[in-house]
């Protein structure tokens, strides 16, 4: 049996375009499957559109928050509430081809691959700001951390019973589920393909957003800015007593005192702007182990048609 898990956030517009694409490729895939759509919050007909799909579809599985968690939350309660032998997560908005299915599930069924992702060779239709910084912010990734991210992968993917049960496995609050398939290893084969556009609706990934996500996960998967403050810090501390050395000479050979309280001012500033960014670093990582300390579940679902769904996680 495919479990495909689709988080689901406003998506009205999306789903019924989704749906029929996504059963015609599961049919003649000739397999049991089942559609577990991840309403996560929406404030639109997300909800209604999934029970009305539920009723005429006993494949279709919805489960739905009592509020927005976030993509990565969704993703994780569709691993936990998936039955299947093979897991995929895709997007409703068709950016996921569906009808990449068939050539997944033949690579995974050979036996020589227990994932096979996809990635994007092409961003045609991305705005060339962004395009620019997610090159960048993969490339800084895979060298700081040991999370094997490649350059334009997408959280589609299909894999096996045992790669999922890890990924579930790790319970951690703050997720990077990029940095998550990465991370756990596993043999993964990348099955390219050019950009395609929303088939409709608008993005929910701002520049922010997508700049805050990065920083999460450089942050959940690399030590990397706490050396680079550590490191910071030696430095300044080592000039610090350089000049001073270099001050108390001056005074007792030339019996100089040191002029202009301008440029200490500036100096104090500097160092001081230097300590406020290494805190700032360290508070970043101590706010993601003071969520991971409280423990708090990943999701709430409010309400499903799954009778044995996992409720809270």
């Amino acid at each position: 049996m495919i479990s495909l898990i689709i988080p689901c956030f406003n998506e009205e517009e999306s789903l019924p375009l989704f749906y029929p694409e996504a059963t015609s490729v599961l049919r003649q895939m000739n397999c049991d499957y089942e559609l577990i759509f991840v309403n996560d919050g929406s404030r639109d007909r997300t909800l209604e559109i999934l029970k009305e799909l539920s009723e005429k579809d006993p494949h279709v599985i919805y489960l739905s928050f009592s509020r927005n968690f976030g993509k990565e939350a969704a993703m994780y309660a569709g691993f936990c509430n998936a039955g299947g032998d093979y897991v995929a997560v895709m997007d409703a908005d068709l950016q996921d081809p569906p009808s990449l299915l068939p050539e997944m599930l033949e690579k995974l069924e050979s036996g020589e691959y227990d994932s096979v992702a996809t990635r994007r060779v092409s961003r045609d239709g991305e705005p060339p700001i962004r395009s620019f910084f997610a090159r960048k912010f993969y490339r800084l990734i895979n060298k700081i951390s040991d999370a094997d991210i490649v350059d334009g992968a997408r959280d589609f993917r299909l894999m096996k019973r045992s790669m999922v049960d890890a990924i579930v496995s790790m319970s951690e609050y703050n997720r990077f589920s990029k940095g998550i398939f990465g991370w756990i290893g596993f043999r993964t084969c990348w099955l390219p393909y050019k950009n395609i556009e929303r088939v409709a609706g608008e993005t929910k990934w701002n520049f922010w957003k997508l700049f805050k996500y990065a920083v999460s996960g450089i942050i959940n998967f690399s030590q990397v800015p706490l050396t680079i403050a550590s490191w910071f810090g030696t430095t300044m501390t080592g000039f610090s007593f350089l000049v001073l050395v270099a001050i108390i000479v001056r005074k007792l050979i030339f019996d100089d005192p040191v002029p202009g309280w301008a440029s200490t001012i500036c100096v104090i500033i500097f160092i001081g702007g230097l300590q406020l960014f290494c805190l700032g670093i360290m508070g970043q990582y101590i706010a993601k182990t003071y969520m991971e300390v409280k423990q708090r579940p990943h999701y709430i679902i409010a309400e499903s048609n799954k009778k044995d769904f996992t409720p809270i996680r």
